[in-house]
């Protein structure tokens, strides 16, 4: 796959307490449903039966009942980050943390360990079915194939180097290495002691994900197209065994033969007949990990887009019915953190590009990149940009013409646009900013915030602000008077990452999205 401190919060309460208030009867309820998981990857069987599934942007390992859904943390972030996860001899457990370029293991009962570093894209990792051999695959910020000591006493073996993306892979019975060659649309076989490349199968668009099934044939899964292969590895020949939903990610066999798919974009695992081709959802979310929203309104209908991580999605802001438009890896988008509305347009953040969809068919306008560490953008009624980036700055772009409106600023994450300014939430900062649109002079809007991780605007001209450091909501008059909206909000996943977002409708309903629970929440009744 492509591809940041607490556990995450029980979703069943469906209000949470707000300021009191004699003008202000606001209402807080939560729109859309939350979920497990920040986006969900590799999955493994661990000998006693649970399956193992690991998030990346949610910095978390688990473990799940295969047949309930029910869920457990096993390792909490920062350390739980997971791309795919390896079970060796005597209760050890091996899992890569892709972004920190790191394996971690845990042996028995024992705390997590670092077993290798300074890996950038450590992705795949497989031990082999006799255990004397732990193979490592980096992808996408690496493309190699490694051998590692499981006891960390060794340093690490490359085996390959430049291979194509040797993502989710197995052993075979021959002993060598078969898997997907992400970038070159094929599955490959590796040789473990020569590194010798292979091609086994070709005529993929993505393949994800490669795992010898109990009977000894090879299956794989193709995330752009959503599909599950069965491939004849003398031949080459792959036969469709079932049909699921595009950004697949990995796939794991339990004792019993039967096979489960992890999808990023549904934040959920499914068991897959091999037979039959039917499905059995064993856990789902609705959203997989809101980093943020936008609103649009039309004929009194809020409708919110939101950056999912893995997906684009709008949400009725009535009836909290959430619409997937695009899916990662299937319609081409960069992992979506940050989204804006101009006019007919829906500008999303992805990596170092900006996006450009229509608003109402959700298709690809345009893409422009790169910027440096974009953080949000929101549209000028000229059809220019205003673009926030993690260095400080705020881009205005006018076509090909990028010109500097703003600098020095402290983590600039979040942009809400007024008549004739543009207010900046200044994460590090503690504090929002006004930045003139005409001569970029900055003065301070409202400060003494913990970590303001998104603002907006409502229609009178007053600020509305995600306090992700304070957990609350907070209104803020034009004359500087203040109002807590609601608070002990769980927000804040992982404060200096981007997650949380704030948009206020046509009626003055304020929505924001947690990122502990990926749910949205809808307060009501502000007043204003």
């Amino acid at each position: 796959m492509r591809k940041t401190l607490i556990p995450l919060l029980a979703a069943a309460a469906c209000a949470l307490p707000a300021a009191p208030t004699a003008a202000w009867a606001q209402k807080v309820t939560k729109l859309v449903p939350g979920s497990a998981f920040h986006g969900v990857h590799g999955i493994r069987f661990a000998p006693d039966g649970q399956l193992y599934a690991g998030s990346v942007i949610g910095q978390t390992l688990y473990s799940v009942n295969a047949q309930t859904g029910e869920w457990r943390v096993v390792e909490p972030p920062p350390w739980g980050e997971a791309d795919d996860i390896a079970f060796g001899p005597d209760g050890q457990v091996v899992w890569t943390a892709i972004l920190a370029g790191t394996v971690y293991t845990k042996r028995g009962k024992g705390p997590a360990e670092v077993l290798a570093k300074d890996l950038p894209g450590a992705n795949s990792v497989v031990f082999s079915p006799d255990k004397k051999h732990l193979y490592l695959g980096q992808v996408f910020l690496g493309d190699a194939v490694w051998e590692l000591d499981a006891t960390g006493a060794k340093p690490p073996r490359r085996i390959a180097n430049a291979v194509g993306g040797f993502n989710s892979f197995d052993v075979g019975p021959d002993g060598a290495l078969y898997g997907p060659l992400w970038f070159k649309s094929q599955i490959g076989r590796i040789d473990p002691n020569t590194g010798a490349v292979t091609v086994v199968a070709e005529g993929f668009k993505t393949p994800a994900a490669a795992k010898f099934g109990p009977d000894g044939k090879l299956y794989a899964i193709d995330t752009a197209v959503g599909v599950l292969y069965r491939v004849d590895i003398a031949t080459g020949a792959k036969t469709k065994v079932a049909q699921l939903t595009p950004a697949l990610d990995n796939m794991a066999f339990d004792g019993k033969g039967r096979l489960f798919v992890s999808n990023m974009s549904d934040n959920g695992i499914q068991q897959v007949d091999l037979k039959s081709g039917k499905l059995r959802q064993v856990i789902k979310g609705a959203l997989a990990y809101p980093a943020d929203i936008a609103i649009s309104t039309a004929d009194g209908k809020d409708t919110l887009f939101v950056a999912d991580a893995f997906a684009y999605r709008s949400v009725d802001g009535q009836s909290g019915k959430v619409t997937t438009l695009a899916r990662a890896y299937s319609d081409d988008i960069a992992n979506p953190s940050a989204v804006g509305v101009a006019g007919d347009k829906v500008l999303l953040v992805g990596g170092g590009s900006i996006d450009v969809r229509d608003r109402l068919t959700g298709k690809r306008l345009s893409i422009s990149e790169p910027f440096a560490g974009p953080t949000d953008v929101v549209g000028l009624p000229n059809g220019d940009w205003l673009v926030s980036q993690e260095g400080g700055e705020i881009i205005r772009v006018s076509g090909a013409t990028r010109t500097t409106l703003a600098k020095g600023l402290k983590a600039p994450v979040s942009l809400a646009l007024g008549p004739d300014a543009v207010f900046v939430a200044e994460r590090d900062g503690g504090k929002i900013t006004r930045i003139d649109l005409a001569t970029g002079a900055a003065s301070v809007a409202a400060d003494g915030f913990g970590k303001p991780r998104a603002v907006a605007l409502t229609a009178a001209g007053d600020l509305v602000v995600l306090d992700v450091g304070a957990k609350q909501v907070v209104w803020v008059g034009k004359g500087g008077e203040r109002r807590v909206l609601a608070r002990e909000l769980p927000v804040g996943y992982l404060p200096d990452a981007p997650g949380g977002g704030i948009a206020v409708g046509a009626k003055g309903d304020v929505y924001l999205s947690s990122d502990v629970e990926n749910a949205i929440y809808k307060i009501s009744g502000i007043g204003r």
